[in-house]
């Protein structure tokens, strides 16, 4: 039997709701089980990035400190890095903030309109970058899924062609916000 391909899903700045798409490919996840090793995800217990992926995932934009150095890290060790969703994409919503900028959100947030403890958080939530930014922008990106979220077939699709040393074809599967 072939060695089982390492996978790995992240989520930085996003909704979640590709996961849940992810998690929506049904039984097609029985049928991937044999070819697949989860390596790390939001979806398992695994803390730390693994020093070997096949193919990382990532839903959300890069908004924070945080999560600028998880995905540099991320691309350092991987071989397929996948963008998807129309945050990874694009920014999409997570880049709404772009035109107000990242302390004016926050005062806003903690400040302005909070009932109590009005003040700044200095533990918890990680500083905040200028500007929301899609992963390319950051780093080199193999495959791009848009969908907001993208549908559980053209997810399924995409790491089926992955698997098959294929890259996938999205022209009539996916487009943006769909």
């Amino acid at each position: 039997m072939a060695e089982k391909v390492k996978l790995a899903t992240v989520w930085l700045d996003g909704c979640s709701g590709c996961h849940m798409s992810f998690l929506d490919i049904d039984e097609l996840l029985l049928e991937l089980a044999p070819r697949i090793e989860l390596v790390y995800s939001p979806l398992v217990d695994n803390k730390v990035f693994p020093e070997t992926v096949d193919v990382t995932l990532v839903e959300g934009a890069v908004s924070s400190e945080e999560d600028l150095e998880k995905i540099r890290h991320i691309r350092a060790h991987t071989r397929l890095l996948v963008s998807l969703g129309d945050c990874a994409v694009t920014g999409n919503v997570s880049s709404m903030r772009n035109s107000f900028g990242a302390k004016a959100v926050m005062e806003h947030a903690y400040i302005e309109t909070a009932n109590i403890h009005n003040e700044m958080p200095t533990q918890v939530i990680p500083p905040l970058l200028k500007r929301v930014r899609p992963v390319h922008e950051v780093i080199a990106v193999d495959v791009y899924v848009p969908g907001c979220p993208p549908s559980a077939k053209t997810i399924g699709y995409v790491v089926t062609e992955l698997l098959d040393g294929r890259l996938p074809d999205l022209t009539t599967l996916s487009r943006f916000g769909a």
